[in-house]
């Protein structure tokens, strides 16, 4: 088992920043992150940040300039820098990762962005 717990959610005012961390712990072997989901009240669960199979990283068109994502698998985190938040970009955000084709997620963390 692998266990992920998000942290660094909170409440910030248009136009800030916030930066998400993600740890995983536990059955850590040949675990790998993939990437940031965010869900919205009343929404579905939508990609926000991935990593590739490459490598390389893929980012919603929403946020595309304005969040980075980052991995650090030595230290197995990962996080999501944003920037420029919107009042939209308020939700409940989870990281993901897969171990032997296993989806793996965090309990979520809150963002919440004023206007």
């Amino acid at each position: 088992q692998v266990q992920l717990v998000e942290s660094g959610g909170g409440l910030v005012q248009a136009g800030g920043s916030l930066r998400l961390s993600c740890t995983a712990s536990g059955s850590i072997f040949s675990f790998n992150f993939m990437g940031w989901y965010r869900q919205a009240p009343g929404e579905q669960r939508e990609l926000v940040a991935t990593f590739t199979s490459i490598g390389s990283t893929n980012y919603a068109d929403s946020v595309k300039g304005r969040f980075t994502i980052s991995r650090d698998n030595a230290k197995k985190t990962m996080h999501l820098q944003m920037n420029s938040l919107k009042p939209e970009d308020t939700a409940v955000y989870y990281c993901n990762g897969l171990k032997f084709g296993y989806n793996y997620w965090g309990q979520g963390t809150q963002v919440v962005v004023s206007s």
